[in-house]
């Protein structure tokens, strides 16, 4: 995910795009957690999509 990509998105759907990526970061911690997580970058991957959309909300003023 582009950080170009979500600043063309609404506040809202990034808000929507940060739940749902937290909903999988749980998963894949769980993943992880149970040893069934056979690639460990996708948990780095997620956990930066995460920071990349709080911080394009945070530049649009609309912070959760």
């Amino acid at each position: 995910m582009k950080a170009i990509e979500l600043r063309a998105k609404s506040a809202e759907d990034l808000q929507h795009e940060v739940l749902s990526l937290t909903k999988a970061q749980f998963g894949l911690r769980m993943q992880v957690a149970t040893q069934q997580m056979t690639n460990t970058s996708e948990l780095r991957k997620v956990r930066r999509d995460i920071a990349r959309v709080k911080t394009v909300l945070k530049e649009k003023g609309a912070r959760k």
